[in-house]
């Protein structure tokens, strides 16, 4: 780099000097030549010249001669030469070049007009004026030639290169420094790399941020986004197009593009985006910028949701043993004492609890995943104490759009209003599905604490939790997983107080229904209805 810059210096300061004396000396020579033109014209203006040249004859002695010598040595000029209508020489430098002919042409001058030019003659190379000699009447006698040595002009051009040198040498020893100082600022920006070295960084950096599975975005010092890679523009729903945009415009206000901008900070940040579940990590750049890394949690919360749930399932299956030996210790007990009618009511009664529950969700919840999760959640809330309630109003038909959708929504507001009943005085949870035409409105309603007012919007934000978080994951997502999902489907949730104490908390679906096929409408029997 260092020696590019001084050679393009150098080449610069080469070509500014060559322009430079190329002008120089074009003005010398103008300069020459009008000097010439002056004496010519002051000579001609002389008085009694235009007499002395008609009365005479040109000899080396007479009163044209003198006079031009006089003019030429107060003037020091090369020549003054006198010349008649006929060209002759009337005075020269010279004495024998009287009488002859001039070496040049003449003809313009005699024809009245004034001649600038550089031209060889008797003398050499020389800038020369000619101006038409007049008499009184203003008639043309004669005509006048004066010569500036062309050596003299190029001696002043020579002595004025050593000045022009000596200041291109010190513009180009301040341009040499100006060099080392960039050349080691870049080095030190560069971290001392060869620009090919630097090239396959590039390439490599290229081929490792678009194949690694874990989102990149950088930003400079004014929110813009500088660089995405293909991992964040899947997660964020970005384009290429977006590079060079600030954050805020390409990112829907919220808690993803407040971690992004640093607005929120910490790290390991929950981030919900697209109903994709984001852990977001900021660290900022000594331009001030910064570079932000996604990684995609969705799976991982889906399947600590599921842990906790089968977790659950366990222990409740584990009780649901215990109680199983309790009455196979029960039922052996009344068959050793012969009490045969008492055993068969015992596990009419057994079994019939159950069973009941099972078929009241079946009859009103015809989507089996939904139904399996409402029998299952109620299992779990047996063993939790809290009492799960299908409300009397429940329909819903097996044409759901999006049933995993539907089952994450139900199952995460089951799961907090479990914890929220839970320990209560009386506990109970009421869910209610309700079906008008393509439309699916969920209320699920528990008898916990409630929700102040005040914090009826937070609880939808992400990483706001007020629970211990698990070993294995964090809270906070749940509510704001159950929005984002809802909005996605063009829906809503809110939170109000239950009539009685409590919270409930309402998801209207738009289009969470397909068409009824036709034909006969179908109860759950499959008998028509």
């Amino acid at each position: 780099m260092l020696l590019m810059q001084l050679t393009i210096a150098t080449g610069v300061i080469v070509l500014a000097t060559g322009l430079f004396l190329a002008r120089l000396s074009s003005q010398l020579d103008d300069q020459a030549m009008r000097r010439a033109l002056a004496i010519a014209q002051t000579t001609a203006s002389a008085p009694g010249l235009p007499d002395a040249l008609v009365r005479t004859r040109p000899t080396p002695h007479g009163p044209v001669q003198d006079q031009a010598e006089r003019i030429r040595r107060a003037t020091g000029a090369e020549y003054v030469v006198i010349m008649d209508k006929r060209g002759v020489r009337w005075s020269h430098t010279s004495s024998e070049e009287i009488g002859r002919h001039v070496s040049t042409d003449p003809s313009d001058a005699l024809a009245g007009q004034e001649v600038m030019e550089i031209d060889n003659g008797t003398l050499g190379r020389s800038a020369r004026g000619k101006v038409p000699l007049r008499d009184e009447d203003g008639r043309i006698v004669g005509a006048v030639s004066v010569g500036i040595s062309y050596q003299s002009v190029r001696d002043r051009l020579i002595g004025a290169v050593p000045g022009l040198l000596a200041y291109a040498g010190g513009t180009l020893a301040v341009g040499a420094v100006a060099a080392y100082v960039v050349a080691r600022r870049l080095r030190r920006r560069t971290h001392d790399l060869a620009f090919s070295d630097i090239s396959a960084l590039l390439a490599e950096r290229e081929a490792m941020l678009h194949g690694i599975r874990e989102g990149v975005l950088a930003l400079d010092a004014r929110g813009r986004i500088r660089l995405v890679n293909d991992e964040a523009q899947r997660l964020l729903d970005l384009r290429a197009e977006d590079t060079g945009r600030p954050l805020d415009e390409v990112l829907t206000p919220g808690r993803t593009t407040d971690v992004l901008a640093g607005r929120v900070t910490g790290s390991d940040l929950l981030t919900v985006s697209g109903g994709r579940v984001l852990v977001a990590n900021r660290m900022p750049t000594d331009d001030g910028g910064a570079v932000a890394t996604l990684r995609d949690r969705t799976e991982l919360e889906r399947l600590g949701r599921e842990l906790d749930g089968t977790q659950g399932l366990i222990d409740a299956l584990r009780a649901q043993d215990h109680e199983h030996a309790n009455h196979l210790h029960t039922l052996l007990g009344l068959l050793e004492l012969e009490l045969y009618e008492e055993a068969v009511e015992f596990v009419t009664e057994a079994v019939g609890v159950h069973r009941a529950t099972a078929e009241q969700v079946t009859e009103r919840v015809h989507d089996p995943l939904l139904a399996a999760l409402l029998v299952g959640k109620a299992t779990v809330a047996a063993e939790r104490g809290v009492s799960l309630r299908i409300a009397p109003g429940t329909l819903l038909p097996n044409r759901l759009v999006d049933p995993p959708g539907l089952v994450t929504i139900v199952g995460n507001l089951i799961d907090n209003a479990l914890d929220a009943a839970a320990g209560t005085a009386d506990p109970m949870v009421e869910v209610e599905l309700a079906a008008d035409d393509s439309t699916v409105v969920l209320r699920v309603s528990d008898s916990g604490p409630g929700i102040p007012a005040d914090r009826r919007d937070v609880v939808f934000a992400e990483g706001w939790s007020t629970k211990e978080p698990p070993a294995h994951r964090k809270r906070g997502i749940g509510l704001a997983l159950v929005r984002r999902l809802a909005e996605r489907q063009g829906g809503s949730v809110r939170v109000a107080d239950r009539d009685g104490g409590g919270a409930e908390f309402t998801v209207v679906l738009p289009e969470a229904l397909a068409e009824e096929p036709s034909g006969p409408r179908l109860s759950a029997a499959g008998e028509p209805r």
